[in-house]
């Protein structure tokens, strides 16, 4: 039995004549925060689609606690938010909690569910607004809310503090060190690398669907001589030539 939460084995998916995901291979131990970085159209997000198996992979395999990805039972240890989360509209905060409640097995509490609000800083009144009455920042908070409340092993959040604000965001990396603390894993993708280095034990940067590093933030800075993780990241991708 290993330690990993999550294994990509050469994983390689391509639509078309774009390969997304060329021969990717990549460890996620279990416990700790982990971020996915990389620029739009590098592959992070067809990395958790084939994860999911929302859509197969060409080559390769993906396992989640040693067990396929395939089989179905591997995910129920795991709570996805996608990039863009859009509950149904007419649904309340209150109901759709109910409903992804059940879903994951965990039965409603009204007093978690407003103690995670206050956590997030979401008004309890959202609990009775219809979700099509949501801000952007609303609706990421109950999309999180719903994630954190499920009580599982694993935490898949596709640009977690998209939409957020400096206090929320605040919030959500408070809740996160929660689950470090409590010894549950967190794979998160960002456009942030201040969040990255911030939240995270371990990063890797994707780019052009390859891997281009895996280690620690702290280990990012160092490997490319860098002063801080965007010049790193520059550096790592080979576009230093762009700045000036």
């Amino acid at each position: 039995m290993s330690n990993s939460a999550l294994r990509f084995r050469g994983v390689t998916k391509t639509f078309g004549s774009l390969a997304a995901l060329d021969d990717l291979s990549l460890e996620v131990p279990a416990g700790g925060v982990f971020g996915l970085v990389g620029e739009n159209g590098a592959g992070k997000t067809t990395l958790i689609k084939c994860l999911l198996d929302f859509c197969d992979i060409d080559r390769g395999a993906i396992d989640i606690y040693d067990r396929s990805h395939r089989v179905t039972a591997a995910r129920a240890r795991l709570a996805f938010l996608p990039e863009r989360f859009n509950p149904p509209f007419y649904l309340t905060g209150r109901d759709f909690l109910r409903y992804l409640g059940r879903l994951h097995g965990v039965a409603y509490d009204e007093a978690r569910v407003g103690a995670m609000f206050a956590a997030l800083d979401l008004a309890p009144s959202a609990l009775e607004r219809p979700a099509r009455t949501y801000s952007k920042g609303m609706t990421q908070k109950l999309g999180l809310a719903a994630c954190l409340l499920s009580g599982k092993d694993l935490y898949l959040l596709d640009e977690p503090t998209s939409g957020l604000d400096p206090k929320a965001r605040a919030r959500l990396k408070r809740e996160l060190e929660k689950l470090r603390t409590a010894g549950r894993t967190v794979f998160l993708t960002s456009h942030s690398l201040a969040d990255v280095a911030e939240m995270c034990d371990g990063m890797a940067v994707v780019h052009q669907g390859r891997l281009r590093f895996r280690g620690t933030p702290e280990a990012f800075v160092r490997e490319f001589d860098a002063p801080d993780m965007e010049r790193a990241y520059l550096a790592c991708i080979g576009a230093t030539a762009d700045v000036p």
